[in-house]
């Protein structure tokens, strides 16, 4: 078997038959394909041509920029609570020695539960609006950022810790001075990383009233304004185009 031991070769061959197993179960056949091409071809129909009414256009406008103030407000405050927090999580770095696995556990627990999950949570705890998806984007940009902060900050040069160690700096000396400069390109990355995931999902929360342009597309389907739905796609997919321009040209220039 090409030097496969008889435990990776019986692996291999489980997770086959558990992807064969799902596919059967819940993949789509060829006949349901079919079947459901013409209902979709009818649809996309009715969404023809797009709604650019002036009044329509101006109502998605703001809805647009609620969604980008959610996503930025949220990004913002949660990469900056990240910093602190995937300090105590790192390993060799967090002054909490083993109860740095606790907060790791914790960020996981944020990562783990789903976006439309904590926006239906803070809409039950603070009222529909935009003040529920800031929320949720901030919990889950640490659930994000938290974790690849913590893991640039365990994988940073070792000789400048070490040398502020020598000269008495206490932990966080050398997270300042020794950590921060040696990942600070990564941490720039991950955090545009965190903004552009924040755009993508700022529009999907407005499903579960948590404000945004995700919110009009909710109505609209709701109300059968097939037109006003496809204009409102069209605008997202722009926006999310060209949050993702803006990030990569970023990017480069931090590498």
């Amino acid at each position: 078997m090409g030097g496969l031991s008889p435990a990776s070769f019986a692996a291999l061959v489980t997770v086959g038959a558990l992807v064969l197993v799902s596919m059967n179960n819940v993949a789509p056949s060829l006949g349901q394909l079919a079947d459901g091409v013409p209902g979709m071809l009818r649809l996309v129909g009715r969404m023809l041509p797009p709604n650019t009414e002036a009044d329509f256009l101006a109502r998605i406008a703001l809805r647009i920029l609620e969604t980008f103030q959610i996503a930025l407000a949220g990004a913002a405050i949660g990469i900056v609570l990240s910093l602190p927090i995937a300090w105590l999580s790192a390993r060799g770095l967090s002054p909490l020695g083993r109860g740095a696995f606790l907060v790791k556990a914790f960020v996981s627990l944020l990562r783990t539960i789903p976006d439309l999950v904590w926006a239906l949570l803070f809409v039950a705890t603070v009222g529909l609006g935009a003040v529920a998806g800031t929320m949720t984007i901030m919990v889950d940009t640490i659930g994000f950022c938290g974790r690849f902060f913590a893991e640039a900050m365990e994988d940073a040069e070792r000789e400048p810790q070490e040398a502020l160690r020598a000269i008495g700096a206490n932990r966080a000396s050398v997270l300042v001075g020794g950590v921060l400069p040696d990942i600070m390109p990564s941490l720039i990355n991950s955090s545009l990383f965190a903004l552009e995931k924040a755009v993508r999902s700022s529009v999907v929360l407005g499903l579960v009233g948590a404000g945004g342009i995700g919110q009009e597309l909710k109505v609209a389907f709701d109300l059968f304004q097939y037109r006003n739905a496809s204009m409102i796609i069209l605008v997202i997919f722009a926006i999310v185009l060209l949050m993702e321009l803006c990030t990569d040209k970023l990017r480069a220039r931090v590498r």
